[in-house]
């Protein structure tokens, strides 16, 4: 598939071999393949980190922010161009640490974005300190008696602040990752899909057989993701089990329908209001 596909990259990449990355990209590669997209149906928006580098290799239209700011860049350039499928790809140190409260607002508004966190569990750029989502007690080179520190719990959070689509994957899992994102990219306002991405390079805790000891997916549990109970339960779910797939998935008005913005057409083309531009020229009369 990749081979074949126009969005597929075959240049050198500063990954470390067995990065967990290869497979994200290989995922959104995918999904794009199953959602039947074009590259120019596609921006991909990052900040800062190995992860960030996503959009690099990747053939689409990109856009590679600052650090923790991926989040506002692809909120307008999706306000704009309501037509663009706009997925942003990033680690959980630039979304969940740097770019919290970007974070916080883009649920809140519900902003019609998918967002794929690629979750190692440490900082992979700047060498292995500890990230927002790091387990409490493991050993980092700037936390040498260990992180004292409760982990973010990202899930949870996202459920508790409304989020309509919820999800957790395994990057090893591409089938699962992939089927992931074509359905968050097809559900209205913000999806996120946490991705337990090992790294290889800087955390020997959170290693693919670390993660393939635990994970199980819910479809084979029962699992209602319409429950939201259920779902906040799962969300905390963590240690010798580790769910993946969806946790919830709801029905809520997108930032763009809230906004009375329908179509596909970017928004500058859209005709005129006269009474609304009579009305705001009264404003200052």
């Amino acid at each position: 598939m990749s081979e074949k596909s126009p969005f597929h990259y075959d240049g050198p990449t500063s990954w470390c071999p067995g990065c967990g990355d290869f497979q994200i990209v290989q995922s959104v590669e995918k999904a794009m393949a199953l959602l039947g997209k074009k590259p120019c149906d596609v921006l991909l928006v990052s900040g800062i980190g190995q992860a960030a580098k996503l959009p690099h290799y990747f053939k689409s239209n990109g856009f590679n922010g600052l650090h923790g700011r991926a989040l506002p860049a692809a909120f307008g350039a999706k306000a704009m161009l309501p037509g663009l499928t706009v997925i942003v790809t990033s680690g959980d140190g630039d979304l969940y640490g740097e770019g919290g409260n970007h974070l916080i607002h883009a649920i809140r508004r519900n902003a019609d974005l998918t967002v794929v966190a690629h979750d190692n569990q440490i900082y992979g750029l700047t060498k292995g300190q500890a990230s927002p989502t790091t387990d409490r007690g493991q050993v980092t080179p700037t936390q040498p008696h260990g992180v004292i520190s409760e982990p973010f719990h990202p899930l949870a959070f996202a459920l508790a602040l409304g989020a309509p689509f919820v999800a957790r994957s395994f990057s090893k899992d591409i089938e699962l990752t992939a089927a992931l994102i074509a359905e968050a990219v097809q559900t209205p306002g913000f999806a996120l899909i946490d991705t337990l991405q090992p790294c290889v390079s800087f955390n020997k805790v959170n290693t693919y057989e670390w993660y393939g000891d635990r994970v199980y997916r819910l479809d084979g549990e029962g699992h209602d993701p319409s429950d939201w109970t259920a779902a906040m339960k799962k969300a905390t779910e963590w240690g010798d089990r580790i769910p993946v797939g969806v946790l919830y998935k709801g029905a809520k008005p997108g930032w763009l329908e809230n906004v009375g913005v329908t179509g596909d057409k970017p928004t500058f083309l859209a005709p005129p209001d006269p009474e609304a531009i009579a009305r705001l020229a009264a404003a200052f009369s």
